[in-house]
């Protein structure tokens, strides 16, 4: 499953209000319910009962809810074990060649600048 449905349903899933969950995730509202049309579509249940009034999650959304979260925390763990430990070698940097002329200043090699 794609990890942004599912991060979509979980965080509507706990505000029941998906724009609320679309301000909290960064997108747009449109963008939340379509990933969470796309993921009932995909388990062949409906997760929300939607009402004009207010949202709800149904029985096999509370059990896809534990579900989603476990997914979620096991992706999480396995990209934090993967990341490179901190610090390292660093390097310095090294210019190339000689340094730029600043108008004014006498040349190195010369005693005195001519006109």
């Amino acid at each position: 499953m794609d990890h942004k449905q599912l991060r979509s349903f979980v965080a509507s899933a706990e505000t029941l209000h998906f724009a609320k969950a679309a301000k909290a995730l960064g997108v747009p509202r449109s963008t939340v319910v379509a990933d969470v049309r796309k993921l009932e579509e995909s388990v062949g249940a409906d997760l929300f009962a939607r009402d004009v009034e207010s949202t709800q999650l149904t029985d096999a959304g509370y059990a896809f809810l534990i579900e989603a979260r476990r997914q979620l925390d096991a992706s999480a763990a396995a990209a934090a074990k993967s990341a490179p430990a901190p610090g390292g070698k660093a390097k310095a940097n090294k210019g190339k060649g000689r340094a730029p002329k600043v108008k004014g200043e006498p040349l190195p090699y010369k005693k005195r600048q001519g006109r």
